[in-house]
């Protein structure tokens, strides 16, 4: 009963930080500094204190962030 406990904290985990860096950078004004390629990746590359979420988040907001692309592409041009 523990594992499966376990598991399914480690997995809503994992699902809430899913895209976080995309997420922000599209719904908060003034996070992803313009509209742009990619938000989410360049969101989590920046310089925080917050590193060690970056690392499981980078992968998760690439995936989200190329999803996005025709929506993102569909607001360009960018510069």
């Amino acid at each position: 009963m523990k594992k499966i406990i376990c598991g399914l904290l480690l997995g809503a985990s994992l699902l809430v930080l899913s895209g976080c860096g995309s997420i922000i950078s599209r719904t908060l004004p003034g996070q992803g500094h313009g509209k742009q390629f990619y938000p989410g990746v360049q969101w989590d590359i920046r310089d925080t204190p917050w590193r060690f979420l970056t690392i499981i988040d980078l992968p998760l907001s690439l995936v989200v962030d190329t999803l996005l692309l025709p929506v993102d592409a569909s607001h360009g041009p960018y510069q």
